[in-house]
């Protein structure tokens, strides 16, 4: 799972994604990764590296309300991204790829990603709670908002 991230390249990856019946997530955020990102965005989104991350069924619980609203893709569905609210704050245990029990505290960039992949092993894609209207190629991202649509960011 984890070469098959990398080699996507991508920041997560759940089990399911690739045809792995499991309740497994892999996911790590590399400087390099970050580097090819707008540094207004890297500090909006509040993105740190953090080094790889095995997790055996993970189970995510929030540490706070408050969220924030990011374009967010995947790589179930690539090349496109959309306006997805998420939790800035979680907690996630599980095991990790020893066996070991594994708690993770995150917030920011880290907490949104934890989210998403966990999503992935309860069957959901982050199309399915997206902003619908937001909802665009890569290419496109630069493009206004669609008028009413909420504002980018910490809520």
């Amino acid at each position: 799972m984890v070469a098959v991230m990398r080699k996507a390249p991508g920041v997560g990856l759940a089990a399911p994604q690739i045809g792995v019946p499991l309740k497994i997530i892999v996911l790590e955020d590399t400087q390099e990764y970050i580097s090819y990102a707008p540094k207004k965005d890297i500090e909006a989104q509040d993105r740190r590296p953090f080094d790889l991350l095995v997790i055996i069924n993970p189970k995510l619980k929030t540490t706070s309300k408050r969220t924030a609203l990011f374009f967010e893709g995947c790589l179930s569905v690539d090349g496109y991204r959309a306006l997805v609210e998420r939790h800035l704050d979680v907690e996630v245990s599980g095991l990790d790829r020893n066996g070991r029990p594994i708690k993770v505290e995150a917030s920011g960039w880290q907490a949104r990603i934890l989210q998403h992949e966990c999503d992935h092993l309860e069957g959901t894609l982050y199309v399915d709670t997206m902003v619908p209207r937001t909802f665009r190629i890569v290419d496109n991202l630069d493009l206004p908002l669609p008028v009413g649509c909420p504002p980018i960011g910490a809520r």
